[in-house]
Order: structure tokens, then C-alpha cells, then sequence
């Protein structure tokens, strides 16, 4: 019987060795976990920050987009209103006026991304332009713009309108 107690105690102190090794890495994964959970509360926080920023600046970004372009177009209110309180103008100097407003208007549409089509003497495109009619023009080349009505726009080479034209039939 001792034999047998002998081989039980030995089983037993086996079975605790086996019980604290567990218990040494369950707490060890325990800590890991710990770890990994703050890191990643940390991470949320931080994606959660970065979200927030980034729908502020966009906000901003909208809120204030058209301001550089307003900003660029009051020399030219200036300019019209200028125009106004000039008692009894010549028709020469309205028309000096006029040129330089408009080259003023030109100059902030450029800085500001907006371009002209113009596409006088070029194969019709419908992607940039509105055809209003076809007209014989032998003159002119078929399927080619033989006259614009209205110049279009682009801004960022997107058509913001296109140019109205009148195409050549040959």
C-alpha cells in the first residue's frame, strides 16, 4: 500500500507541476492579451482621431473652396463699380474700361483653373461641344466648327460648359 501511496503522491505532485505550468501560462497569455487589447483600443482611438480630422478638414475644404476664387474676382467688381461713377464717359474710354475688366475677369478664371474652349477650325467634339445646327461651308472642312456662338469652359478639365457651335457639313 505504501508502494501504491508512494506512486500517487508522485502522480499528484506531476498533476500540480502540470496544474502551475498551465496556471504560469495562462497568466502569461492573460498579460499578452491585456496588451494586445490596449494596443488595439489604442489603434480605434487613434483611426476614430484621424476619421474625425480628416471629415473636419474636409468640411473646411468645402466650407472655404470658392473662397481663393471670390477673392480673385473682386478687382473686378472693383472695376465695374469704378466704371459706375465716372459722371460722363467717352465711348472710347468705356470701351478701354471694358477690355481691361474683362482681361482682369480672363486673368482670374485662369488662376483659377478655368479654361476656355474655343474650338474654331476644329473636328467637332460632343464631349467639349454643343452642336446648334450644320451648315454648308465649303470653306470649312466637314464634321469641323465652322462657327462658335458661345465659347465653353473647362475647370480642371472637366467641361463646366461646353462651347455651342455651328458644325460644317463640307
Amino acid at each position: 500500500m505504501h508502494a501504491e501511496a508512494g506512486q500517487d503522491d508522485a502522480v499528484v505532485a506531476a498533476l500540480q507541476a502540470e496544474i502551475e505550468a498551465l496556471k504560469a501560462q495562462l497568466a502569461e497569455a492573460e498579460q499578452k492579451a491585456g496588451e494586445n487589447h490596449e494596443h488595439f483600443v489604442r489603434a480605434s482611438a487613434e483611426t476614430e482621431n484621424v476619421r474625425r480630422r480628416s471629415k473636419e478638414e474636409l468640411d473646411k475644404a468645402r466650407k472655404f473652396a470658392i473662397e481663393g476664387f471670390a477673392e480673385s474676382l473682386l478687382p473686378v467688381c472693383d472695376s465695374l463699380e469704378m466704371a459706375l461713377t465716372v459722371e460722363s464717359p467717352s465711348v472710347d474710354s468705356i470701351r478701354e474700361g471694358v477690355q481691361a475688366t474683362l482681361r482682369q475677369l480672363q486673368q482670374a478664371l485662369e488662376r483659377n483653373k478655368v479654361q476656355v474652349i474655343d474650338p474654331l477650325g476644329q473636328r467637332f467634339d460632343p464631349n467639349t461641344q454643343q452642336a446648334i445646327s450644320m451648315q454648308p461651308n465649303p470653306e470649312v472642312a466637314a464634321n469641323h466648327v465652322a462657327a462658335v456662338l458661345q465659347k465653353g469652359y473647362l475647370i480642371n478639365d472637366r467641361v463646366l460648359r461646353p462651347a455651342m457651335v455651328v458644325v460644317s457639313q463640307g
